[in-house]
C-alpha cells in the first residue's frame, strides 16, 4: 500500500491473534471446509452461516458425498441462503473435483479458480488459508481497508482498482502465514473499518498508517459506483391447499431462482375476484379464498410487492405438486420470498 507497505503486518497478525472471532471454520480450516464456508459467506451475514455452515458439514463432510448428493438434499441445505446459483455451482466443482483430482480441492490458484463458481477472491482464500499459498484474497472488506489506508477516492467497484489492491496485498503477504494476513484483512473489515461511515477507527490496529483517518476522510470512504435502481415487480402469491396438502410448483429452468419450487403465483397485485376469475379460467375450482399480509423480497436486481391469498381447493389443480406441511419444511426447498406466507401451516404436523 502507499506509504504502508511491511509495516502493516506485523501490528496487524498481532491485533489478529489476540482476540478474532471463533468461527467453525476457522477452527479447521481444510481446504473443503474453506470453500463451502467462503461460498456460503458471499453476499450473506456471518451470523446467518453458522447454522448453515454446520448443518451442511453433517450431512456432507467431504468432497464425494457432495458430488453424490441429490439435488434435493443440497438444495435443502442450501434454503434461505438466496443466490441458488452458489449451490449449485458447488455441487458441479465437487463433481468435476471428484473426475479430475481424486476427490481433493488442488493446490493450486489457477485449478481452484478454473472450477464452477470460483472466482479470485475464493481461489486466493482457499489457496492462501487452507494451502498457506502466499496468494492475495480481496473482497469488498478488504477494498475498503484499502481505500480508506491509501485515502482513496477511485471507487472500489472499478476493475482496474482491485486489481492494483491484488498486486499490493500480494507483495505484502508473509510467506509464513498468507492466510492468517489475509484473514485478518477481513477480520478488520468485518468487525472494525465498517462500512457506512461507521469506521471504530479507535479501536484499529492501523490508525497510525491510515492516511484516510488522518486526513478525516475515513468516514466518507470508500467511494462506490451509483448503483442502477432495482426493478419493481407486483406479484399475487397463493397459498394453495387442498384438504391438508399444499400446492408448489418448479419454477422455470432459467431466470431468476430458476428451476426451485415455490408457491404458485400471478402477475400483478390482483383483487379476491381477479384472483377467483384467473383460477377459475385455469379449471380450479375454488372455495374459500381468504387475504395474507402483504410482503417484499428484495433480490438484486429486482423487488417483489407481494399480495398474497389463501386458497381453498374442492379438487386437486393441475399445475401443482401436493405435499404435506411436513414435507414442504423437510425435503423441499423453497426460496425465502415466499417464508412470509407460510405461517398459517407452520406448526401443522
Amino acid at each position: 500500500m502507499s506509504g504502508v507497505g511491511p509495516a502493516l503486518a506485523a501490528p496487524l497478525l498481532a491485533w489478529y491473534d489476540q482476540g478474532h472471532r471463533d468461527l467453525p471454520w476457522r477452527s479447521r480450516p481444510t481446504p473443503y471446509r474453506v470453500w463451502v464456508s467462503e461460498i456460503m459467506l458471499q453476499q450473506t451475514r456471518v451470523e446467518a452461516v453458522r447454522g448453515y455452515f454446520d448443518r451442511w458439514m453433517q450431512a456432507l463432510p467431504d468432497i464425494p458425498s457432495l458430488a453424490a448428493a441429490d439435488e434435493g438434499v443440497y438444495m435443502k441445505l442450501w434454503e434461505g441462503l438466496g443466490y441458488y446459483s452458489r449451490v449449485r455451482n458447488l455441487h458441479r466443482a465437487a463433481v468435476e473435483v471428484c473426475a479430475k483430482y481424486g476427490g481433493e480441492l488442488p493446490a493450486d490458484y489457477d485449478k481452484l479458480l478454473a472450477l464452477p463458481g470460483i472466482g479470485e477472491y475464493t481461489a486466493g482464500a482457499i489457496a492462501s488459508i487452507a494451502f498457506g499459498l502466499p496468494v492475495p484474497a480481496v473482497d469488498g472488506n478488504v477494498l475498503r481497508v484499502a481505500a480508506r489506508l491509501d485515502n482513496e477516492f477511485t471507487p472500489i467497484t472499478d476493475a482496474k482498482y482491485k486489481r492494483r489492491v491484488r498486486g499490493q496485498f500480494a507483495a505484502l503477504l508473509p510467506e509464513d502465514r498468507p492466510g492468517d494476513l489475509n484473514q485478518a484483512l477481513m477480520e478488520l473489515g468485518a468487525t472494525v473499518c465498517l462500512p457506512n461511515g461507521a469506521p471504530l477507527c479507535g479501536d484499529c490496529p492501523l490508525q497510525h498508517l491510515c492516511l484516510g483517518y488522518h486526513r478525516g476522510n475515513a468516514a466518507v470512504l470508500p467511494l462506490r459506483a451509483a448503483k442502477k435502481a432495482r426493478r419493481i415487480e407486483q406479484r399475487t402469491v397463493l397459498l394453495v391447499r387442498c384438504g391438508s396438502l399444499v400446492g408448489i410448483r418448479r419454477r422455470p429452468p432459467r431466470g431468476l431462482l430458476a428451476g426451485l419450487w415455490e408457491l404458485p403465483s400471478l402477475e400483478g397485485a390482483l383483487p379476491p375476484d381477479a384472483v377467483r376469475q384467473a383460477l377459475a379460467a385455469r379449471g380450479w375450482r375454488v372455495g374459500e379464498l381468504l387475504s395474507l399480509r402483504p410482503a417484499k423480497h428484495i433480490f438484486t436486481h429486482v423487488e417483489w410487492h407481494m399480495t398474497g391469498y389463501y386458497v381453498e381447493l374442492d379438487a386437486p389443480p393441475d399445475g401443482l405438486t401436493l405435499v404435506s406441511p411436513a414435507a414442504l419444511r423437510a425435503d423441499y426447498a423453497l426460496p425465502s420470498a415466499f417464508r412470509p406466507f407460510l405461517s398459517v401451516i407452520e406448526e401443522e404436523a
